[in-house]
């Protein structure tokens, strides 16, 4: 097959030729931008789900059918290192311009005021060369969204912005990937901001997406955070929404599958988008010609979980120290030695006793704190329920027992 017309695109969030199995969420959001603008009541979004689900491909989706329909749009990648201000000014500077807002005045208020929150980031009194700014040519505007209380100044900055939308009957969609490293404060801040907006009608909503944590992120934030958002859980794709996935760019490029072929890469990839993609990719650089059959699946797959190893799992394991190393490879046999009804690979991502991970290592729980809590930061497990603990990346732990001794 030639190389060249390799349709499939394994990219760390890059939309997929065919973005299969998510026409419910789209069609979803549809609405609720309808019904934003219309000034009926509507939450903000949240998508939850593992690494490789495609969920900031989703997230980008959901942006651009905002900026189709002429919204304000900013986007931001929280980081547990950096707090809120700056990213979401930016992030609103450029929502702002996106609007369209034609009274100039009215434009240069509002981004005073986004520059005035950015500007709180130094903290009060810094000096010039110590402010970081947005890129604003407006004036600041003192005494607005400048508080110091991230709360406070949070709720004032989306009440400015969302009047500016309302002006010109439009919204304004901030959305925010890795929602789950937003620092306590910000996460705090961000649920009363949300809150404050969704009782005043203004066109402002926030979508966020995270690990599958993040709605317990949220609630230990703020309670009402459970009424405040409409939750999404994104999954792997069932097996017609995969087979589309893999069918339709190969169509689009005169190329087929065979049948027994398409059951392999199911079994292979087991649903998920990314891994869809990275085996897509193997075997039609593999397969000398179409349809693509069962044995160039088989020839390809050993290249593909090679390359899957190196770029997708092993550089997530180089992040962890040795003594963190070794609580993840407890989990993985763990996982392997449950006697629970799911496969392995759904008992690895859905969660182990976190007292059987120490049983396993011969050591009391408690000395292993440091290194959970470390994973934790990291992202590369979670903790969906107290006492248990799984891994954010599906098929990590067959990667563990497989290339880890």
């Amino acid at each position: 097959m030639d190389p060249i017309r390799n349709p499939y695109a394994p990219g760390a969030g890059q939309r997929p030729p065919e973005l299969a199995g998510r026409d419910e969420q789209l069609a979803a959001f549809d609405v609720v931008l309808e019904r934003v603008v219309k000034g009926r009541p509507e939450r903000s979004l949240v998508l939850t789900g593992l690494r490789g689900v495609g969920k900031t491909v989703l997230l980008n989706a959901l942006r651009s059918a905002a900026v189709r329909r002429r919204w304000g749009t900013g986007k931001l990648e929280a980081r547990p290192d950096q707090g809120l201000r700056r990213p979401l000014s930016s992030a609103l500077h450029q929502a702002v311009r996106e609007l369209g807002h034609t009274d100039a005045d009215s434009v240069d208020h509002v981004l005073g005021v986004i520059k005035a929150f950015a500007h709180r980031d130094a903290g009060a009194g810094a000096k010039l060369k110590d402010q970081w700014s947005p890129g604003i040519d407006a004036a600041v505007v003192r005494g607005r969204a400048d508080s110091g209380d991230i709360e406070i100044d949070l709720v004032e900055l989306f009440t400015d912005v969302g009047g500016l939308a309302a002006d010109v009957g439009k919204g304004i969609a901030i959305f925010i990937d890795e929602m789950q490293d937003l620092g306590p404060d910000d996460v705090s801040a961000l649920c009363a901001a949300c809150h404050e907006i969704s009782q005043s009608g203004l066109p402002v909503i926030v979508v966020g997406a995270g690990l599958p944590h993040l709605p317990a992120v949220l609630s230990a934030s703020k309670s009402y955070s459970e009424r405040l958002f409409r939750y999404q859980r994104i999954d792997r794709l069932a097996r017609d929404a995969a087979d589309l996935a893999l069918t339709a760019p190969a169509q689009d490029e005169d190329a087929a599958f065979t049948a027994d072929a398409l059951a392999a890469m199911y079994a292979a990839t087991g649903g998920y988008p990314y891994f869809i993609q990275a085996y897509g990719k193997a075997v039609w650089d593999r397969a000398p010609r179409s349809p693509i059959t069962l044995d160039d699946v088989l020839v390809a797959t050993p290249e593909a979980e090679s390359e899957l190893a190196v770029g997708f799992f092993g550089s997530r394991y180089e992040r962890a120290t040795p003594g963190e190393r070794e609580y993840l490879r407890a989990m993985a046999d763990v996982a392997a030695a449950s006697e629970a009804t799911p496969p392995v690979e759904l008992v690895e991502t859905q969660g182990v006793p976190t007292a059987d991970v120490a049983a396993a290592l011969d050591k009391k729980p408690q000395s292993l704190s440091p290194a959970r809590d470390a994973l934790l930061k990291k992202g590369l497990i979670y903790s969906g329920e107290r006492g248990r603990i799984a891994f954010t990346v599906p098929h990590f732990g067959r990667y563990l027992r497989e290339h880890v001794g």
